[in-house]
């Protein structure tokens, strides 16, 4: 006689199903503890120290100028002033700031266009013709990258009085242009190298002369190293402030950088008006460089933004 032997008893599959997500849940926690326990604590204590670093200036620029000066001067830069105020502002558009502010984006955009033009030029005859002259062109603007503004100014100043431009925008513009051109003049021929010989050997059996060939083959090409080139001579001329100290005088050719000394008195210093003004002046240039970067890092790279 046979024993009935009784099955094991085992969950029903409605059972198995709600055990499932159970599972699934603790499976997925102990992913996210695991990948926790590999965190690296050192970089992030890092990272939220150069934070702090960062955002701490910026805490104090902003609330600084919402603030009035005795409040400032009472309670310190770090405090929450009790009354928010848009009086510095207020003040500084009420000055001549508009002015400077016109005029540092006469001398920025005639810089930046200079720059371009000249560079886009140079790298291209520097890249194309194997003649010794034009490497030794190229030697002469590298040599350009070891001197210092400080070092020639007192030539560039008689240069500039000789000249008849002193006060004027011009006599900023023409320094500064020269004193970005090798930086641009590298950028744009390590740009244009990369373009493949095999392009330019097509564009010559097409019959096309060396004009066609700059702007429909090399200029579309290198539109990333220009953009670099644009923005880095943008920059420079917004900030410079050692040309526009020296080689002008009046109100009416002041920029930006020389415009901030008139919050800057003998025996006080309006700083909530001064901060305001270095905020509103630096709000175009940011603007600029937030929708550039892009073609900004890859130029710097050498990738060419392509």
């Amino acid at each position: 006689m046979k024993t009935a032997v009784r099955p094991e008893h085992r969950p029903s599959p409605a059972a198995e199903r709600a055990q499932t997500p159970q599972k699934r849940n603790d499976r997925g926690l102990l992913g996210r503890l695991r990948r926790v326990r590999k965190w690296n604590m050192p970089a992030g204590v890092a990272s939220l120290v150069w934070l702090v670093v960062v955002g701490l200036p910026l805490y104090v620029l902003v609330l600084t100028t919402l603030r009035d000066r005795d409040s400032y001067f009472d309670e310190g830069a770090l405090s929450l002033p009790g009354d928010l105020t848009l009086d510095n502002y207020r003040t500084v558009l009420e000055s001549d700031f508009l002015t400077y502010l016109l005029n540092t984006a006469v001398v920025t955009v005639a810089t930046a266009a200079i720059v371009i033009v000249l560079s886009v030029g140079i790298g291209y005859t520097v890249v194309r013709t194997l003649s010794r002259t034009s490497q030794r062109i190229f030697q002469f603007f590298l040599l350009g990258l070891a001197i210092p503004a400080q070092a020639v100014i007192i030539p560039i100043y008689l240069l500039i009085t000789e000249m008849r431009l002193y006060d004027s925008l011009l006599a900023i513009i023409l320094p500064v242009s020269a004193f970005c051109l090798p930086v641009c003049v590298l950028i744009l021929s390590s740009t244009m190298r990369d373009i493949e010989e095999e392009m330019y050997e097509s564009m010559a059996l097409e019959g096309a002369s060396q004009t066609r060939v700059l702007f429909q083959l090399v200029v579309p090409l290198s539109r990333g190293g220009i953009s670099t080139v644009g923005v880095y001579a943008a920059l420079q001329a917004w900030n410079n402030f050692l040309f526009p100290l020296i080689l002008t005088q009046s109100r009416e050719s002041r920029v930006l950088t020389l415009g901030l000394y008139d919050y800057v008195g003998q025996f006080r210093v309006d700083i909530p008006a001064l901060l305001a003004a270095v905020v509103l002046s630096i709000v175009p240039i940011f603007v600029v460089y937030l929708f550039a970067r892009r073609q900004l890092i890859n130029g710097l790279m050498g990738a060419g933004g392509r």
